[in-house]
């Protein structure tokens, strides 16, 4: 897929507060000189030609200074923590020039080149392509029947996730041809979640595929640690042993 035709967009608005920080959690250090975005921005660009971040009002400042002049990069604000979703559509005006987009949350700092480069590569250039992993103990799990993506059970929302379901990685890649056009006609009628009050963006996806028919690929993922998030001081931990031996 040509440079041109791919942004990445991270929505990273989250704060660090689980882990005693005040800064984005994209900002956390996970080596001397090295932030959870510096390995984001190595391992997506290439193949992405642009990277899109979307912080909070807090974390503007400090991150708009760290990445400062670096080229192909852009900022925007997300005003209100109103969820994943908000986030991403409220940046619409960045990325809505390219043909494809993909999301990756701000914390995947176990997310591998390779896997980037087998999602970008299955990506059809149309529907969503969602790389999933087998998990003992999912957090979210994603279930799909006869090609469709028939749910998605988040457990921050209350909902069971059975062991060994799918889970995703934080990697999310979409065709933007209708796509804030299928995300404004599922807002419109979405439920809020039942924990977060916020109007979610994974059961987005499943509209795309049942209401809309997006066609799913699924790129399988070997790895589970690649799923694993900086939301503690244990995934901290991990995400920092695992940065330490891949670069040593």
């Amino acid at each position: 897929m040509s440079e041109r035709r791919l942004c990445a967009v991270i929505p990273a608005a989250g704060r660090g507060t689980r882990l005693g920080h005040d800064l984005p959690k994209i900002m956390i250090g996970l080596a001397d000189g090295v932030t959870v975005w510096d390995v984001l921005h190595r391992r997506l660009r290439p193949p992405a030609g642009h990277v899109h971040v979307v912080v909070s009002p807090a974390g503007a400042g400090p991150f708009g200074e760290l990445v400062a002049g670096t080229p192909g990069v852009s900022v925007s604000v997300q005003e209100r923590p109103t969820g994943m979703g908000a986030a991403i559509f409220g940046a619409a005006g960045h990325w809505a020039g390219y043909e494809t987009i993909l999301v990756v949350w701000g914390d995947q700092a176990n997310l591998s080149a390779r896997t980037v480069r087998r999602v970008v590569a299955a990506h059809p250039g149309e529907g969503l392509t969602l790389p999933l992993v087998p998990m003992d103990d999912p957090y979210v799990e994603y279930e799909l029947a006869g090609g469709e993506l028939v749910r998605v059970r988040q457990s921050r929302e209350g909902e069971e996730c059975r062991p060994g379901g799918l889970s995703d990685i934080g990697v999310f890649c979409l065709a933007t041809a209708g796509l804030r056009e299928a995300w404004e006609r599922y807002a419109a009628g979405a439920a809020r979640g039942a924990a977060t009050g916020e109007v979610n963006f994974l059961p987005f996806l499943t509209h795309l595929s049942r209401a809309e028919g997006w066609p799913v690929t699924v790129v399988p993922v070997d790895d589970p640690a690649e799923a694993r998030g900086v939301n503690t001081a244990d995934d901290l931990e991990f995400a920092r042993r695992a940065y330490a031996r891949c670069s040593g």
